[in-house]
């Protein structure tokens, strides 16, 4: 039996090293049979006034796109009349058969006609099916007639490591059927300005102006990633190209297809990141979760009966190790599904389930109208280095002065909370105050209000 096993392994080696050794040798083959499927992708724009400029897409940060039209139609904004064509050029794949054709949304935002390009040169205009700027995605439909199209498969990004071979193909700067290869360099990654909803492939393949909204493969010819920014000083490749994880386009991609738009689940919460300061207020061993600075009176959540100060460690059995993680996990659940979310209250675990919603275009924020202050004495926390006084809402206390360096909180805030504990009065603030001081802690965790809207911040004691 040993000696079977051992043969099997001996036998894995040398088909994987082969396999191996063939890639690394070339990508030709593989090269050849999906370039057919690679497309590239002309936006037209319909300019009617003389400051055209005002009327480009908005791209994300270091987007191969973003300076396109800068780069190759200053010349014919200064010159041209006040009604006028612009082009932008970008890349996508068809994934189906009958003319389906993924994209960023950034490359076809705006535009009044697109025109699919294929390898051969042939040329279709485009419906647009459906996008979602949130994620930078869109799908388009074109009518192939007699034309037989190639599709590409999806691959599974959650598969990738870094240290993968990755191949890009696409249409940088007009030059069509362009191929780079490279390997992944991270995963997960977090962009600056970024949809939340979107931890994106890092790769060092050579990815330019014109490459988005093209495939990431893997060397089994499956799209594992949609090429969609990159970080650049120069504007040109210096190795660092981000992709959309397919696993996170597939879902999307489908929606758009079936009902023009993407449904997002929707927990119905504004959050923050848990910082050490906070972990210690609360009780908590590490600084993982998302801290619930507000929860929607309107939402999932406040009908569940999450409440604000909870800290949200897992959506389903999914740990939420980074404040950026809850946004993306609870948009790829099914809307009207029952989510179980295990939270941190008060020195103790608990699970509740939410029935999802959908997510809104615009969030709710409760407004209030502003009451004028009345005068009231003031008091000297000097443990805090904070003066307060009796809020005129009969809840709360305002902060007065502020005595102590690098404090989270301004004059004027209202102080709501202590430790999940309600403020009523100056009084009842101050014994919270001594009270949780006499437990040896360094800082308290505050609710407070300002400019109307209320968050949550943390605030050292002096003595310690």
């Amino acid at each position: 039996m040993i000696r079977i096993l051992s043969g099997l392994l001996v036998l894995f080696s040398i088909t994987y090293s082969s396999t191996l050794k063939a890639y690394t040798d070339s990508f030709a083959d593989l090269v050849e049979n999906l370039s057919p499927a690679v497309v590239s992708i002309a936006s037209t724009t319909i300019v009617t006034n003389n400051n055209s400029q005002n009327q480009m897409p908005q791209f994300p940060e270091g987007s191969p796109f973003d300076e396109f039209f800068k780069d190759y139609f200053d010349n014919e904004r200064r010159n041209s009349p006040s009604q006028r064509p612009m082009t932008g050029l970008g890349s996508g794949f068809i994934i189906d058969k009958a003319g389906i054709i993924v994209t960023n949304n950034h490359v076809i935002e705006g535009a009044d006609e697109i025109t699919v390009i294929m390898s051969d040169q042939t040329e279709f205009t485009a419906e647009l099916l459906g996008r979602d700027p949130k994620a930078d995605l869109a799908v388009l439909k074109i009518e192939p007639g007699q034309t037989e199209l190639t599709a590409v498969q999806w691959g599974d990004s959650d598969l990738m490591r870094v240290g993968d071979w990755s191949i890009a193909i696409g249409n940088p700067l007009g030059l069509g059927g362009t191929v780079t290869a490279g390997i992944i360099s991270a995963i997960s990654r977090d962009l600056r300005g970024s949809s939340p909803y979107v931890k994106f492939l890092q790769t060092d393949a050579s990815i330019n102006r014109g490459n988005s909204g093209g495939p990431l493969f893997n060397v089994e010819g499956k799209v594992i990633g949609i090429n969609t920014a990159i970080i650049s000083q120069t504007g040109g490749s210096i190795g660092l190209g981000f992709a959309i994880p397919s696993n996170s386009a597939k879902k999307i991609v489908q929606q758009l297809k079936d009902f023009g738009r993407t449904k997002r689940g929707w927990l119905g919460v504004q959050i923050q990141p848990v910082s050490k300061d906070f972990a210690e207020s609360l009780g908590l061993e590490n600084e993982k979760g998302a801290f619930v600075s507000n929860v929607n009176p309107k939402g999932p959540s406040k009908k569940a009966g999450i409440e604000d100060g909870d800290v949200i460690l897992k959506f389903n059995d999914i740990e939420i190790v980074k404040m950026t993680d809850l946004p993306r996990v609870v948009a790829e659940a099914d809307v009207g599904s029952i989510a179980k979310v295990e939270i941190w209250r008060k020195n103790k675990k608990i699970m509740i389930e939410v029935e999802l919603g959908e997510l809104p275009e615009q969030t709710y924020v409760n407004k209030k109208p502003q009451k004028k202050e009345n005068q009231t004495k003031e008091k000297l926390v000097k443990s805090l280095g904070i003066t307060i006084k009796d809020s005129t809402d009969s809840v709360g206390v305002i902060v007065t002065k502020i005595a102590a360096d690098e404090i989270n909180i301004q004059e004027g805030d209202t102080i709501l909370e202590v430790n999940r504990e309600p403020v009523e009065s100056l009084n009842s603030f101050i014994a919270l105050v001594e009270k949780y001081e006499k437990t040896g802690r360094s800082s308290l965790l505050l609710k407070i209000k300002r400019d109307e809207e209320t968050s949550w911040v943390t605030i050292k004691f002096i003595s310690n």
